[in-house]
């Protein structure tokens, strides 16, 4: 098996119907490929249709919500792929985009993790590729303080402004929502840290990648659609103390703080 691909789906049936429908119509010539299909409890009748519409699809059905890490890594245990693809429901693969991976990643030995350019539903480049946080970046993403001058300019060194994302580039970590990893590093680093339910656990795998020797590269020849709306600071501080999102972002950056300091 050439390429083990992983959709991770909570409540996105119809996000992670369009997911598949464009892996199928990929170009896979010589190219040996499975889909697992992972439920966090979803309960919206994702696995019988896909029993009915693509029974060689392996999907496995959790009994809750397990988050992120702990859910793509029941996928991850099932695969049989020389590569693994971790891809969010809401990615929209292109016709060459898994060709394009395979073979950057078949000539390109000390790269354990690639991932692609993404664009957004219209078709603007999207934030996909990272230098590592400084201690208050999740802080100025997450509240009105990114606003200011002095955030501001952590943000852009952040999220690479500097960069014109057209060209290949070492990083030092790549957006989870699509991730194309050589399974032989995988276990050589390990798998998702399930300690993040949301949010880092694609940070911290990236940086286990290279501190294990292995590279982590953006590669834009690849690309994908990922449909994604980013939660804004709108709503100020109650939306930082009161949104979901925002809290578990920041409960993850401080299990990751305290895992790996700012280094």
């Amino acid at each position: 098996m050439d390429i083990s691909i992983i959709i991770l789906n909570y409540k996105s049936k119809g996000l992670a119907l369009n997911c598949i429908k464009s892996i199928k119509e990929a170009d896979m010539r010589g190219i040996n490929y499975e889909i697992i299909v992972v439920d966090n409890n979803s309960d919206d009748s994702l696995g019988d249709i896909l029993a009915w519409q693509y029974p060689e699809i392996k999907f496995v059905q959790n009994t809750g919500n397990l988050g992120m890490g702990a859910g793509n890594n029941i996928g991850i245990k099932r695969a049989n792929g020389k590569y693994v693809c971790v891809m969010n429901p809401d990615t929209i693969a292109m016709k060459d985009t898994f060709k394009i991976l395979y073979e950057f990643m078949e000539k390109n030995l000390a790269v354990g993790l690639a991932g692609p350019k993404q664009y957004n539903p219209d078709r603007t480049v999207q934030n996909s590729c990272y230098r590592w946080h400084s201690l208050l970046t999740p802080i100025y993403r997450r509240t009105p303080l990114g606003g200011f001058k002095f955030a501001q300019k952590d943000l852009d060194r952040f999220l690479m402004k500097d960069f014109n994302h057209k060209a290949m580039k070492e990083v030092g970590w790549l957006l989870g929502s699509c991730l194309f990893i050589r399974a032989k590093a995988l276990e050589d680093v390990g798998n998702f840290d399930e300690r993040y339910f949301m949010y880092f656990e694609d940070t911290d795998l990236a940086r286990r990648f290279w501190h294990k020797g292995w590279k982590v590269i953006y590669y834009p020849d690849a690309k994908v659609i990922h449909n994604h709306i980013r939660q804004s600071a709108q709503g100020v501080w109650y939306k930082f103390f009161w949104n979901n999102q925002a809290r578990a972002h920041i409960i993850s950056w401080l299990k990751y703080l305290r895992k790996w300091g700012i280094k």
